[in-house]
């Protein structure tokens, strides 16, 4: 069974950092476009960044550039989100997720919301 696990959510102060991990089981990562999202509080879920492994193809939200990062280690079969210098704003519960059916076209303005696998959500609060 695919299985996505996600940990390193927590509570954090302005201005520091934080790696979110996804570790997959069921399949491999290096095979499949991911990406990482968020919903915060009363808001709808976003795309945050995604990466298609086909041909390199990314995205990042306009809110997180220059300060997230999206990464994928094929020996832990694990993809990463790199957080640095973050607000109160990007307080949210961040979720991990596999196109498994080639649905999604990752392009310089979206991730697409098509995912058909998820992982079960990490909570990230940013207050002083």
């Amino acid at each position: 069974q695919v299985r996505l696990v996600e940990s390193g959510g927590g509570l954090v102060q302005p201005g520091e950092s934080l790696t979110l991990s996804c570790v997959a089981s069921g399949l491999t990562l290096d095979h499949y476009t991911i990406g990482w999202f968020r919903q915060a509080p009363g808001k709808e879920r976003e795309g945050v960044s995604c990466f298609d492994s086909s041909d390199g193809r990314a995205y990042s939200a306009d809110s997180v550039k220059g300060r997230f990062a999206i990464s994928r280690d094929s020996a832990k079969n694990a993809v990463y989100l790199q957080m640095n210098s973050l607000k109160p704003e990007d307080t949210g519960v961040y979720y991990c997720a596999v196109d498994l059916y080639n649905l999604v076209v990752v392009t310089s303005t979206t991730c697409g919301d098509r995912f058909a696998s998820w992982g079960q959500g990490t909570q990230v609060t940013v207050s002083s």
